[in-house]
């Protein structure tokens, strides 16, 4: 079998069985293509540990990231594990394949203040009635609020909302669903953007494709990840000085948690980590927090 052939077969397998999302079967699709490439699309019998290294060698020669050079490890190290499970090839020739450790980069992270700021003027704007502008102060409030990814925003249906309780039922990484809660300040911004936004925005769609979106775009349908990434940057990027997305919500509100003194483990469900490792990087944001405080204002620093 071609490793073209293989890897679609593999790709189904991780899309149907494993139910990963739809962003890592692409970038795990990229990866394999390139290493088809790179190989020249030969039986993957013939696919040994020299052409895996040589595959990478060529990555670190175009200056890939380390990040990137290890997700690449990882994509080829499930292939040829599955590969193997499934009788395509006798044996594995990527147990040997070593990637480079990736440098730990703490998240971008806005302070309470920065992003009241930046809240209390969203709803200003909103203050007039102007559909889009409550729907961005909605879709804010919610990202910090309930530290919901972008792709689980975007996915929010009106009917995946509790009011009464102040929770939201998103579906995550491998369709997991969690549910997640929110505060008074977000459910004051989405019930503004139900009764006075989503009814003007809904009007303009063609079909009913999106008639159960919560977040909708300016022409009636379900409004996308792009657009969200466009509003946080335009409203949060000057705040910061860089160039942030909807994710820079999600790693404050863990922080700000966190700081205020919340369980790890409870902001591990809450966030929907699979693993408490990840939840933990928030600890470090923490501690450089309260070192930098130390160095600038204790006099024994």
């Amino acid at each position: 079998m071609e490793i073209v052939d293989a890897a679609e077969a593999y790709l189904r397998h991780l899309a149907e069985v494993r139910r990963l999302s739809p962003a890592t079967v692409r970038a795990y699709r990229s990866d394999l293509a390139g290493l088809a490439v790179a190989c020249g699309d030969v039986d993957l019998a013939v696919v040994d540990l020299e052409n895996l290294r040589n595959w990478l060698w060529q990555a670190v020669q175009r200056g890939d990231s380390r990040a990137t050079i290890a997700r690449r490890t990882a994509a080829v190290r499930g292939f040829f594990a599955w590969a193997t499970e499934s009788g395509a090839v006798a044996s594995d020739p990527s147990l040997r394949l070593v990637a480079p450790k990736r440098g730990r980069t703490l998240p971008k992270v806005a302070t309470a203040d920065t992003l009241t700021s930046v809240l209390e003027r969203l709803e200003s704007a909103a203050a007039d009635g102007d559909p889009l502008a409550l729907r961005d102060h909605a879709m804010l409030e919610l990202l910090y609020g309930a530290a919901v990814r972008v792709s689980e925003l975007c996915g929010l249906d009106v009917g995946d909302l509790d009011r009464e309780r102040r929770t939201a039922r998103v579906l995550g990484k491998g369709s997991k669903e969690r549910v997640v809660p929110f505060g008074l300040p977000a459910l004051r911004a989405v019930d503004a953007y139900l009764v006075r936004g989503r009814p003007a925005l809904a009007a303009r769609r063609v079909d009913g494709a999106a008639a159960s979106a919560l977040f909708l775009g300016a022409r009636g349908a379900r409004i996308g990840p792009r657009a969200v990434y466009d509003l946080v940057s335009r409203e949060l990027g000057p705040e910061l000085g860089a160039q942030v997305g909807p994710h820079a919500l999600r790693h404050s509100a863990a922080t700000h948690l966190l700081d205020g003194g919340a369980d790890l483990r409870a902001v591990q469900e809450m966030l929907g980590h699979a693993s408490l490792g990840t939840t933990q990087i928030y600890t470090h944001v923490s501690s450089e927090r309260l070192a930098a405080s130390y160095r600038l204002a204790h006099p024994r620093a």
